[in-house]
Protein backbone atom coordinates (compact mmCIF):
# COMPACT_ATOMS: atom_id res chain seq x y z
CA UNK A 1 0.00 0.00 0.00
CA UNK A 2 1.43 3.34 -1.35
CA UNK A 3 0.72 6.62 0.42
CA UNK A 4 -0.50 7.51 -3.51
CA UNK A 5 -3.52 5.17 -3.66
CA UNK A 6 -4.93 7.67 -0.71
CA UNK A 7 -7.08 8.86 -3.64
CA UNK A 8 -9.57 10.54 -0.89
CA UNK A 9 -7.19 13.66 -0.16
CA UNK A 10 -7.03 14.58 -3.43
CA UNK A 11 -11.30 14.02 -4.30
CA UNK A 12 -11.73 15.98 -1.32
CA UNK A 13 -10.93 18.92 -3.00
CA UNK A 14 -11.85 18.01 -6.99
CA UNK A 15 -13.55 21.09 -8.40
CA UNK A 16 -14.57 20.95 -11.98
CA UNK A 17 -17.41 22.83 -12.08
CA UNK A 18 -18.06 26.25 -12.76
CA UNK A 19 -19.97 28.01 -9.68
CA UNK A 20 -21.25 31.40 -8.48
CA UNK A 21 -21.34 32.58 -5.09
CA UNK A 22 -24.51 32.52 -3.30
CA UNK A 23 -25.34 35.21 -0.97
CA UNK A 24 -28.29 36.11 1.61
CA UNK A 25 -29.71 39.21 2.44
CA UNK A 26 -27.41 41.94 2.36
CA UNK A 27 -24.61 40.01 3.96
CA UNK A 28 -21.51 39.72 1.42
CA UNK A 29 -20.26 36.68 2.86
CA UNK A 30 -21.15 34.00 0.78
CA UNK A 31 -23.11 31.34 1.99
CA UNK A 32 -22.41 28.98 -0.52
CA UNK A 33 -22.05 28.87 -4.53
CA UNK A 34 -24.33 27.67 -6.97
CA UNK A 35 -23.41 26.15 -10.73
CA UNK A 36 -23.72 28.19 -13.60
CA UNK A 37 -25.42 25.51 -15.57
CA UNK A 38 -28.00 26.23 -13.12
CA UNK A 39 -28.66 29.86 -13.21
CA UNK A 40 -31.04 29.77 -15.79
CA UNK A 41 -33.48 27.47 -13.64
CA UNK A 42 -33.48 30.14 -11.32
CA UNK A 43 -34.84 33.23 -13.16
CA UNK A 44 -38.49 31.25 -12.12
CA UNK A 45 -38.40 33.27 -8.69
CA UNK A 46 -37.07 36.88 -9.21
CA UNK A 47 -39.62 37.99 -6.02
CA UNK A 48 -37.42 35.15 -3.92
CA UNK A 49 -33.92 34.89 -6.08
CA UNK A 50 -32.05 37.88 -7.73
CA UNK A 51 -29.71 35.91 -10.37
CA UNK A 52 -26.55 37.59 -12.02
CA UNK A 53 -23.79 36.01 -14.42
CA UNK A 54 -21.47 36.47 -11.73
CA UNK A 55 -23.42 36.19 -8.02
CA UNK A 56 -26.92 34.51 -6.55
CA UNK A 57 -28.64 36.29 -3.76
CA UNK A 58 -31.51 34.90 -1.62
CA UNK A 59 -34.00 37.94 -0.36
CA UNK A 60 -34.00 38.02 3.76
CA UNK A 61 -37.94 37.24 3.80
CA UNK A 62 -39.67 36.23 7.12
CA UNK A 63 -40.58 33.23 5.37
CA UNK A 64 -37.25 32.21 3.77
CA UNK A 65 -37.90 28.18 4.56
CA UNK A 66 -40.92 28.04 2.99
CA UNK A 67 -40.28 29.37 0.26
CA UNK A 68 -37.41 27.75 -0.51
CA UNK A 69 -39.24 24.60 0.00
CA UNK A 70 -41.52 25.77 -2.88
CA UNK A 71 -38.35 26.26 -4.94
CA UNK A 72 -36.80 22.84 -3.81
CA UNK A 73 -39.90 20.73 -4.71
CA UNK A 74 -39.84 22.30 -7.93
CA UNK A 75 -36.17 21.97 -8.84
CA UNK A 76 -36.73 18.13 -7.37
CA UNK A 77 -39.23 17.86 -9.96
CA UNK A 78 -37.50 19.26 -12.64
CA UNK A 79 -34.59 17.27 -11.64
CA UNK A 80 -31.71 19.96 -10.89
CA UNK A 81 -31.97 18.55 -6.95
CA UNK A 82 -30.77 14.91 -6.80
CA UNK A 83 -30.83 11.91 -3.75
CA UNK A 84 -33.83 13.65 -1.97
CA UNK A 85 -34.30 12.72 1.83
CA UNK A 86 -37.15 14.55 3.22
CA UNK A 87 -34.72 15.61 6.02
CA UNK A 88 -33.71 19.07 7.37
CA UNK A 89 -29.95 20.46 7.07
CA UNK A 90 -29.18 23.84 8.81
CA UNK A 91 -28.63 26.91 6.40
CA UNK A 92 -25.36 28.62 7.87
CA UNK A 93 -23.95 31.99 8.34
CA UNK A 94 -20.29 30.59 7.41
CA UNK A 95 -18.35 33.12 9.29
CA UNK A 96 -20.38 33.33 12.26
CA UNK A 97 -22.66 29.69 12.70
CA UNK A 98 -25.47 31.49 12.36
CA UNK A 99 -28.90 29.46 11.42
CA UNK A 100 -30.22 31.09 8.85
CA UNK A 101 -32.80 28.75 7.71
CA UNK A 102 -33.76 25.19 7.26
CA UNK A 103 -33.78 23.31 4.20
CA UNK A 104 -33.93 20.06 2.88
CA UNK A 105 -30.67 17.73 3.08
CA UNK A 106 -30.35 17.78 -1.10
CA UNK A 107 -30.68 21.41 -1.31
CA UNK A 108 -27.51 21.76 0.46
CA UNK A 109 -25.54 20.04 -2.27
CA UNK A 110 -27.58 21.98 -5.26
CA UNK A 111 -26.81 25.14 -3.38
CA UNK A 112 -23.09 24.62 -2.26
CA UNK A 113 -23.72 24.89 1.44
CA UNK A 114 -22.25 24.48 4.34
CA UNK A 115 -23.10 20.96 5.89
CA UNK A 116 -21.49 19.11 9.37
CA UNK A 117 -20.46 15.13 9.33
CA UNK A 118 -19.86 13.50 12.33
CA UNK A 119 -18.09 9.77 11.79
CA UNK A 120 -17.05 7.58 14.48
CA UNK A 121 -13.96 5.18 13.74
CA UNK A 122 -14.98 2.21 15.97
CA UNK A 123 -12.07 -0.05 17.19
CA UNK A 124 -10.77 -2.87 19.51
CA UNK A 125 -7.20 -2.42 21.07
CA UNK A 126 -5.06 -4.76 21.96
CA UNK A 127 -3.41 -5.60 25.86
CA UNK A 128 -1.41 -2.68 25.24
CA UNK A 129 -4.39 -0.20 23.90
CA UNK A 130 -3.39 0.00 20.69
CA UNK A 131 -5.78 -0.43 17.56
CA UNK A 132 -5.91 -3.67 16.49
CA UNK A 133 -9.28 -3.69 14.43
CA UNK A 134 -11.60 -1.44 12.81
CA UNK A 135 -15.71 -2.40 12.19
CA UNK A 136 -16.09 -1.31 8.89
CA UNK A 137 -20.09 -1.43 7.36
CA UNK A 138 -20.75 -1.91 4.07
CA UNK A 139 -23.83 0.84 3.40
CA UNK A 140 -27.27 -0.50 2.29
CA UNK A 141 -27.74 -0.99 -1.69
CA UNK A 142 -30.08 0.88 -1.31
CA UNK A 143 -28.86 4.12 0.02
CA UNK A 144 -29.58 7.48 -2.25
CA UNK A 145 -25.35 7.95 -2.19
CA UNK A 146 -22.84 5.68 -2.26
CA UNK A 147 -24.75 2.23 -1.96
CA UNK A 148 -22.88 -0.84 -1.28
CA UNK A 149 -19.45 1.29 -0.04
CA UNK A 150 -17.34 0.42 2.67
CA UNK A 151 -17.86 3.12 5.65
CA UNK A 152 -16.60 3.76 9.00
CA UNK A 153 -18.84 1.59 11.88
CA UNK A 154 -21.16 5.31 12.77
CA UNK A 155 -21.20 8.25 10.31
CA UNK A 156 -24.21 10.20 8.72
CA UNK A 157 -24.90 14.04 8.33
CA UNK A 158 -26.05 16.45 10.94
CA UNK A 159 -29.70 17.81 10.91
CA UNK A 160 -30.88 20.72 11.92
CA UNK A 161 -30.82 21.15 15.40
CA UNK A 162 -28.72 18.69 16.06
CA UNK A 163 -24.98 19.13 17.44
CA UNK A 164 -22.76 16.66 16.08
CA UNK A 165 -22.15 15.28 18.95
CA UNK A 166 -25.87 14.58 19.16
CA UNK A 167 -26.23 13.21 15.20
CA UNK A 168 -22.90 11.18 16.51
CA UNK A 169 -24.68 8.87 19.32
CA UNK A 170 -28.32 8.96 16.99
CA UNK A 171 -26.48 7.70 14.12
CA UNK A 172 -24.97 4.98 17.01
CA UNK A 173 -28.00 3.49 17.68
CA UNK A 174 -29.46 3.95 14.74
CA UNK A 175 -26.61 1.94 12.20
CA UNK A 176 -24.93 0.15 14.87
CA UNK A 177 -27.21 -0.49 17.82
CA UNK A 178 -25.00 1.30 20.24
CA UNK A 179 -26.00 3.18 23.16
CA UNK A 180 -25.50 6.86 24.97
CA UNK A 181 -23.68 5.29 27.22
CA UNK A 182 -21.61 3.39 24.71
CA UNK A 183 -20.99 6.40 22.74
CA UNK A 184 -20.24 8.65 25.72
CA UNK A 185 -16.36 6.75 25.28
CA UNK A 186 -16.10 8.49 22.19
CA UNK A 187 -13.25 11.14 21.89
CA UNK A 188 -12.75 13.62 19.12
CA UNK A 189 -10.17 13.72 16.44
CA UNK A 190 -10.00 16.12 13.55
CA UNK A 191 -12.48 18.39 11.64
CA UNK A 192 -11.74 17.62 7.97
CA UNK A 193 -13.31 20.00 5.31
CA UNK A 194 -14.55 18.55 2.41
CA UNK A 195 -14.90 20.92 -1.03
CA UNK A 196 -15.46 18.85 -3.82
CA UNK A 197 -17.86 18.26 -6.63
CA UNK A 198 -20.47 15.03 -6.60
CA UNK A 199 -23.04 13.71 -8.20
CA UNK A 200 -25.64 15.70 -6.41
CA UNK A 201 -23.74 19.06 -6.84
CA UNK A 202 -20.83 20.72 -4.09
CA UNK A 203 -20.00 18.82 -1.23
CA UNK A 204 -18.97 21.79 1.09
CA UNK A 205 -18.47 19.96 4.66
CA UNK A 206 -17.40 20.32 7.94
CA UNK A 207 -16.67 16.29 8.74
CA UNK A 208 -16.48 15.70 12.48
CA UNK A 209 -14.42 12.61 13.21
CA UNK A 210 -14.19 10.20 16.70
CA UNK A 211 -12.72 7.40 18.09
CA UNK A 212 -14.83 5.25 19.62
CA UNK A 213 -13.63 2.39 21.71
CA UNK A 214 -15.06 -1.03 21.90
CA UNK A 215 -14.60 -3.85 24.32
CA UNK A 216 -14.02 -7.20 22.26
CA UNK A 217 -17.33 -8.62 23.25
CA UNK A 218 -19.52 -5.80 21.65
CA UNK A 219 -21.22 -7.05 18.72
CA UNK A 220 -22.77 -4.27 16.89
CA UNK A 221 -26.45 -4.34 15.15
CA UNK A 222 -27.77 -2.53 12.40
CA UNK A 223 -31.60 -0.77 13.42
CA UNK A 224 -32.84 1.11 10.87
CA UNK A 225 -31.24 -0.86 7.58
CA UNK A 226 -29.00 1.29 5.92
CA UNK A 227 -26.35 -1.06 6.93
CA UNK A 228 -25.82 -4.29 4.60
CA UNK A 229 -23.41 -6.00 6.98
CA UNK A 230 -20.87 -5.01 9.69
CA UNK A 231 -17.93 -6.69 10.32
CA UNK A 232 -14.58 -6.14 12.28
CA UNK A 233 -11.25 -6.08 10.23
CA UNK A 234 -7.35 -5.89 10.73
CA UNK A 235 -6.14 -2.56 11.16
CA UNK A 236 -3.90 -3.48 8.12
CA UNK A 237 -6.53 -4.94 6.18
CA UNK A 238 -8.92 -1.43 7.20
CA UNK A 239 -6.42 0.98 5.56
CA UNK A 240 -5.56 -0.67 2.55
CA UNK A 241 -9.56 -0.50 2.32
CA UNK A 242 -9.58 2.80 3.00
CA UNK A 243 -6.68 3.72 0.92
CA UNK A 244 -7.34 1.98 -2.45
CA UNK A 245 -10.86 3.23 -2.75
CA UNK A 246 -13.62 1.16 -1.49
CA UNK A 247 -14.53 3.20 1.17
CA UNK A 248 -16.97 6.21 0.55
CA UNK A 249 -14.39 9.27 0.52
CA UNK A 250 -15.81 10.53 4.07
CA UNK A 251 -14.77 7.79 5.73
CA UNK A 252 -12.19 6.83 4.01
CA UNK A 253 -10.64 10.50 5.07
CA UNK A 254 -11.81 9.35 8.73
CA UNK A 255 -9.78 6.28 8.59
CA UNK A 256 -6.81 8.19 7.74
CA UNK A 257 -7.10 10.49 10.52
CA UNK A 258 -7.64 7.61 12.42
CA UNK A 259 -4.63 5.61 11.69
CA UNK A 260 -2.34 9.58 11.41
CA UNK A 261 -3.39 10.26 14.67
CA UNK A 262 -2.23 6.77 16.10
CA UNK A 263 0.37 6.33 14.10
CA UNK A 264 -0.56 3.35 12.45
CA UNK A 265 1.37 3.80 9.35
CA UNK A 266 5.46 3.52 8.95
CA UNK A 267 7.18 6.63 9.58
CA UNK A 268 7.96 7.49 5.89
CA UNK A 269 4.17 6.94 4.82
CA UNK A 270 3.68 8.87 7.66
CA UNK A 271 5.17 11.75 6.95
CA UNK A 272 4.09 12.20 3.44
CA UNK A 273 0.24 11.35 4.09
CA UNK A 274 0.40 13.91 6.81
CA UNK A 275 2.04 16.54 4.33
CA UNK A 276 -0.75 15.63 1.67
CA UNK A 277 -3.64 16.02 4.03
CA UNK A 278 -2.68 18.97 5.97
CA UNK A 279 -4.68 21.20 3.48
CA UNK A 280 -8.39 18.89 4.99
CA UNK A 281 -7.64 19.45 8.26
CA UNK A 282 -9.73 22.68 10.00
CA UNK A 283 -7.09 25.38 11.70
CA UNK A 284 -6.55 24.80 15.06
CA UNK A 285 -7.55 20.83 15.48
CA UNK A 286 -4.98 18.32 16.57
CA UNK A 287 -1.78 17.59 14.54
CA UNK A 288 -0.62 14.66 13.03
Amino acid sequence: MGDRDWCCIDAARRRRVPRVPLFVGSDDTPVGSVARAHLDALGRWPALIDVAPDAVRLRAVPDLDARLDEVHAALRDDGWIRAWRGERFTLWQPRTMRPLAAIERAAARFWGTLTLGAHANGYVADDAGRPWALWIAQRSWHKPTDPGKLDNLVGGGVPHGQSPFDALVREGWEEAGLDAATMAAARPGRVIVLDCDIAEGLQHEHLHVWDLPLPRDVMPRNQDGEVAALRLVPVDEALALAATGAMTVDAALATLDFALRHRLLDATQHARLAERAASLWRTGDAAA
